[in-house]
């Protein structure tokens, strides 16, 4: 390829890239998360082409205004504190507990976290579903796993400062099916194990006379 050759192919991916940048710009407000992602990948193109176009100066400074103009984008999306620009705001889920090897009192407090919310959101919020959750979920590793993702995606959807139209999607799913499933799935585990039998074993019933 000669010379003239590859200034050309650079420069038509240049007004490929500037194409794409202006796309992203005007799509700000509505997919920041995707802009972030992309621009981080035009950026890295970006240096990529520096590398090619090093001896042609009019090449470069086209170039060198893409990578300025991503940087800027970024900076807009981080001032604004739009999802997927300031990653700081809003809850961030937790380090996921390895409740298969955790004892004593790390085991008490990743449970205790799980039996706030439990106590806080869910049962005074979720009525029959909540209600079928036996006392002694705690016992059951099986329901200290699903609350552990059942809690962490409630705080994701709902503890954000701003609800995009991404945000709302997910509060339907999480309240469609995944929280439907989550529930059978508690109930099932906790409705007739050994807790539950010992406790109805341990009851005195009150004697009925005719």
């Amino acid at each position: 390829m000669s010379e003239a050759e590859g200034l050309t192919a650079v420069l038509l991916q240049l007004a490929s890239l500037s194409q794409q940048l202006s796309i992203l710009d005007h799509r700000q407000a509505s997919d920041a998360r995707e802009i972030r992602d992309r621009t981080g990948a035009l950026a890295a193109l970006v240096n990529n082409l520096k590398a090619d176009v090093a001896n042609h100066e009019e090449a470069l400074a086209a170039v060198t205004g893409i990578a300025n103009a991503a940087t800027d984008l970024n900076g807009r999306l981080d001032q604004a504190g739009v999802p997927g620009g300031n990653e700081r705001e809003g809850y961030q889920p937790v380090v996921a507990p390895a409740f298969w090897k955790l004892d004593g009192a790390e085991r008490d407090a990743a449970i205790a976290r799980l039996r706030a919310w439990v106590d806080q959101i869910y049962r005074p919020g979720y009525g029959y579903l909540a209600a079928s959750l036996a006392d002694c979920w705690d016992q059951h590793s099986l329901c200290l796993y699903v609350l552990d993702w059942l809690s962490e995606l409630w705080s994701v959807l709902y503890l954000q400062p701003r609800r995009t139209a991404g945000t709302l999607a997910g509060q339907a799913e999480w309240h469609t099916r995944l929280l439907a499933a989550a529930a059978e799935q508690l109930a099932r585990e906790t409705r007739r194990c050994s807790h539950q039998q010992s406790q109805h074993s341990s009851t005195t019933w009150p004697e009925v006379r005719p």
